[in-house]
């Protein structure tokens, strides 16, 4: 059973060019029949017109053969469906007698014109001519049946509708051919989806119409993100696994053995199981990084508060300024949990490190700019080129594995962004991120 699908793009199209010529061609064919009795109009009394004028002439070469002339030009028009009423003076004449009064108002109506009279279940087409002959005013009208001419017309006018019905069943069907031809590239898209879902095929073709250029080159973004994602949860399984094998395997064998554990081993198995615990977290953090092409929007008004006011409780004897954009309202192409990442790792770092001042301040241009900075005893010109570097810590006063900042400077680069490391004004750590928001 036919069943129309109203959500189908195919029957949309359809529908929308079928209405379209079916109000064409309806518009047509009334116009076609109101201009082709105009035009019959118009052609009869130009005829009509011209007989006047001839018959006229032909009154004014022979006035003693005028009444003649008329009754036997009388017999030629009724057979031709044609009538005339002649006044010349106080003398009327008419190639019917019931014409004379039929005609009356017509007759005595002033100026040249062509007039239609219902008369007689009759629609007669008349041309009224008025002339001078010898001194005497005259009045000629020339008429016509024009029933006759509108059966005519109304007869090929149908005869039209009918061509023009068949010529709509043509088009229609030609809409449909262009829609399925159309639709074929969409039908290939749709091919190459359920490739890809059954691993038929890993990215979609570029040869499509160019509507379609930034949805395909969007789609296979999209593929490359998520291979580029794999791969990653792949590399870091691996670093993991080999992270982890070693202490795993030494607090293992201090367990089994016999030997008992005093404090020295104790605290040895403390820092194993801390690096794995370190291990643990980094590889959690990295896990939970969308990246660039995730789709999110996030808001540095509302994530850089809720942040702020986070690390004010969490380290009461620091004081945190933080420094938002004037529009409250402006959101960012990064997602939420990685510019909340970010901002944590650095908010973190400089709370530990700062003796009582730490300022974020936060700016948006064409790029996210994060200049974040404390009073702490900072880090030596030499060193800053090497932090971000994995596992680097050039301070063991307070606990850590320098994966905070090496997390940090990765989750920027995946943004194509910018990590600056420099000595603040305040005395410690000044630390800039840039990440562009438009791409070139």
């Amino acid at each position: 059973m036919f069943r129309i699908d109203r959500r189908s793009l195919r029957m949309r199209l359809l529908a929308w060019l079928s209405g379209i010529a079916l109000l064409v061609t309806g518009t047509t064919w009334l116009l076609h029949g109101i201009l082709l009795q105009d035009l019959a109009r118009d052609f009869l009394g130009a005829r009509l017109a011209r007989e006047a004028d001839h018959a006229i002439d032909q009154l004014r070469q022979d006035r003693l053969a005028t009444p003649a002339l008329l009754d036997s030009a009388s017999r030629g028009y009724q057979v031709f469906h044609h009538l005339y009423v002649l006044r010349l003076g106080d003398d009327i004449s008419a190639s019917t007698p019931h014409w004379r009064g039929v005609l009356a108002e017509v007759l005595d109506a002033p100026g040249d014109a062509l007039v239609e009279v219902e008369a007689q279940a009759q629609h007669l087409l008349v041309y009224r001519r008025h002339f001078t002959m010898n001194g005497d005013d005259g009045v000629l009208l020339v008429g016509e049946d024009f029933a006759q001419v509108e059966a005519g017309l109304h007869q090929l006018h149908w005869w039209v509708g009918g061509i023009a019905a068949g010529l709509l069943l043509l088009l229609v069907s030609l809409n449909l051919l262009a829609v399925n031809r159309g639709l074929i590239p969409l039908a290939r898209l749709r091919d190459q989806l359920g490739e890809l879902r059954l691993g038929q095929r890993e990215r979609l073709s570029p040869d499509v119409p160019s509507e379609l250029d930034s949805l395909v080159m969007q789609l296979n973004h999209f593929m490359d993100e998520i291979d580029a994602r794999l791969q990653r949860s792949r590399d870091s399984s691996a670093d993991l696994s080999h992270a982890l094998k070693t202490p795993l395997a030494a607090v293992t064998q201090v367990l089994r053995g016999a030997r008992p554990i005093d404090d020295e081993r104790r605290h040895k198995l403390v820092r194993r199981l801390e690096e794995v615990h370190a291990q643990l977290d980094a590889q959690l953090r990295h896990s939970r990084i969308a990246g660039p092409h995730a789709g999110r929007m996030s808001d540095p008004h509302r994530d850089g508060t809720r942040l702020i006011e986070l690390f004010r409780a969490l380290y009461p004897d620091r004081r945190f300024t933080l420094r938002l954009p004037q529009t409250s309202d402006q959101r960012v192409p990064i997602e939420a949990q990685d510019l909340s990442e970010m901002l944590g790792i650095l908010l973190d770092n400089a709370g530990k490190w700062a003796t009582r001042e730490v300022t974020c301040r936060i700016t948006l241009t064409d790029s996210l700019r994060i200049l974040v900075e404390d009073d702490g005893p900072g880090v030596a010109k030499a060193d800053l080129c090497r932090l971000g570097q994995r596992g680097t810590r050039l301070d063991e006063r307070h606990p850590g594995y320098g994966l905070g900042l090496s997390i940090l400077t990765q989750l920027v680069s995946r943004y194509s962004g910018q990590t600056r490391f420099a000595t603040s004004p305040l005395g410690g750590l000044r630390v800039e991120l840039t990440i562009p928001l438009r791409s070139g």
